[in-house]
């Protein structure tokens, strides 16, 4: 059985840069939460998005296992597009899995990317303990794949959850559990 904890990312700043985003300082002091949860868990790797504020919160907890953070460009966010009704657009994106605003992804394809690192990140860590740094869309995309009951509803759920931890245990590439372990809402 391989086990990740998946870890979407505090609270950050807003930004004109989404890549180099930071946290604020409320995120930054939850990353504590973020190390209090996995700290007596048996962490083999650290996984993330080269986004700045998903680094930042594994950070904290990387340093305490003295792991170093692997990157992986297909664990980034959903690239946004113009948006004129934001919440608008959430809905659409999340009834049909292949709409997109002109310059943005859609959910499919976040998911596609996704998908790909993470079954690549399963097969090298057979039977070990994982965390994953990652962002609301691109882990409800992943949930989504597993349990495509999973939608809109779902998703607004978790939409101001930072920090979010969320366990997923794997037999090989087959998802057996999903446990909702610790959030903040924001």
């Amino acid at each position: 059985m391989t086990t990740v904890y998946f870890v979407r990312h505090a609270q950050p700043k807003h930004w004109r840069d989404d890549r180099t985003r930071p946290l604020t300082a409320e995120g930054m002091a939850d990353t504590k939460i973020v190390l209090g949860f996995l700290q007596d868990k048996p962490i083999d790797a650290f996984y993330c998005s080269p986004y700045k504020r998903s680094i930042d919160t594994i950070q904290v907890a990387a340093d305490h296992f003295q792991k170093p953070i692997i990157t992986d460009e297909r664990l980034r966010e959903r690239k946004s597009g113009v948006v004129d009704d934001y919440y608008g657009m959430i809905k659409k994106r999340w009834e049909n899995h292949t709409f997109h605003e002109t310059g943005g992804e859609s959910i499919r394809m976040v998911q596609e990317r996704n998908i790909a690192a993470l079954k690549e990140i399963l097969a090298e860590n057979r039977d070990k303990t994982l965390v994953i740094g990652t962002h609301g869309t691109a882990l409800a995309s992943i949930i989504n794949y597993f349990r495509p009951e999973f939608g809109y509803e779902d998703f607004m759920r978790i939409i101001n959850r930072m920090p979010y931890i969320l366990e997923m245990n794997f037999d090989g590439e087959k998802l057996t559990e999903i446990t909702e372990h610790c959030y903040i809402e924001k």
